[in-house]
Parts: C-alpha cells; sequence; structure tokens
C-alpha cells in the first residue's frame, strides 16, 4: 500500500507518527497534575524548599516521559504484529528512547506552562483539547512534508512534531530524514530546555 511518493508502506511510514501521537497526547494533559497538587496544597510545600523552580519542572517533565516509554514499547509490539518493518539496531532503538523522551518533555512542560497561565482544570483541559489536533495534523505524522501545501509547509516546520516524527522515522524505519538527525535532536533539546526555564519561572504563579 503505496499512498505516498516513493517505496515506502504508508503502514511503515505511519508507524513513527503514531508513536509521536500518542506522546503528544499523552503529555500535552500532564500539566493538569499540578493544578490538583495546588488544590491538595503541596504546591505551597515545594515552592517552601530551596530546590530551584526549574528543576521541579524538569523533574516532572521526565516523570511524565517515562510514562511514555511504556506505550513506546506497545507500538513496537503492534507494529511487528502489522508487519512493519523495524529497523532493530540498538543505536537505532536507544535513539527512538531518547527522542522519546525529549518529546514528552517538551510537550509535558508545555501542558505545565499552560496550567500555571489558565490555573483552572476546565480552561486547561479545553486548551489541551484544542491544541492536539493541530499540532498532529500540522505536522509530518501522517503525510511527507513534500506534499504539503506552501502554508502548510511553513507550520510544519516551526512546529516540534515535526522534527520529533522526522526523528523517529528515520531511526525506526529507515527512511532519509528530511533534515537530519542531529538538526531533529537538537531542536527538540533546544526547545526542551527552553521550555523547562520559562516553566521553572511561571511554577510559582499557579498559586497566585
Amino acid at each position: 500500500m503505496h499512498a505516498i511518493p516513493g517505496q515506502i508502506n504508508y503502514i511503515d511510514f505511519m508507524t513513527p507518527g503514531i508513536l509521536a501521537q500518542s506522546v503528544l497526547f499523552v503529555s500535552i494533559f500532564s500539566g493538569i497534575a499540578i493544578i490538583w497538587e495546588r488544590d491538595l496544597g503541596l504546591i505551597h510545600k515545594l515552592l517552601a524548599t530551596p530546590t530551584p523552580r526549574a528543576a521541579i519542572v524538569l523533574g516532572k517533565a521526565i516523570s511524565a516521559g517515562l510514562r511514555t516509554l511504556p506505550i513506546t514499547v506497545i507500538i513496537f509490539i503492534l507494529a511487528v504484529v502489522l508487519g512493519v518493518h523495524i529497523e532493530w539496531n540498538p543505536l537505532n532503538l536507544f535513539g527512538v528512547l531518547i527522542m522519546v523522551m525529549l518529546g514528552s518533555i517538551f510537550f509535558s512542560t508545555f501542558s505545565l506552562i499552560i496550567a500555571c497561565l489558565v490555573k483552572t482544570r476546565e480552561r486547561f483541559m479545553g486548551i489541551g483539547q484544542l491544541l492536539t489536533m493541530p499540532l498532529f495534523f500540522a505536522s509530518n505524522a501522517i503525510y511527507p512534508i513534500e506534499i504539503m501545501p506552501d502554508w502548510l509547509k511553513v507550520i510544519a516546520s516551526i512546529n516540534p512534531l515535526t522534527y520529533m516524527v522526522d526523528a523517529l522515522r528515520t531511526l525506526m524505519i529507515g527512511n532519509s530524514s528530511a533534515f537530519s538527525l542531529p538538526f531533529d535532536f537538537g531542536i527538540l533539546l533546544i526547545v526542551s530546555t527552553l521550555f523547562v526555564i520559562i516553566g521553572g519561572l511561571l511554577y510559582s504563579r499557579v498559586i497566585t
């Protein structure tokens, strides 16, 4: 089944996108936890400690990343069942885990920033649901950048999910990268670091 340019099977092409989608959907709602923690009084106790705010945010982001690892295993199992041609090189698998962690750190921190700004569960859930599908469809998760209209190419180029999918597709099925693996990892590392810093600056606002 070749629904895209080239000889790659479309199920193979879609598999990294489905993994990225799963990471996005799980991570983007993780920020609601700090609203619950505020209501339970835990935020006040954390803020009373000398721990740097950015370290707290990073810890929460890493925790969200670890929760996505079982999902990664499930996606790989389903891929095998469906006959997806997975690259089983240990370095590729390690790269997949690192990219999944980076993507989860970014989206969970993005989620935390939203929670710090809106401060209520209802607004947070509404904004989270509003963002997930545009982020997914305005990426290369289900179709290659080459066949996108020009305006969508611009949006995809500033969407971090695009670089996550590109790296996963290269590592998982050996597809040639539209950018390059160092570039993909670099983009996710930079935006994740930036958002952790911003999250650390905004963290105390959740109680004000």
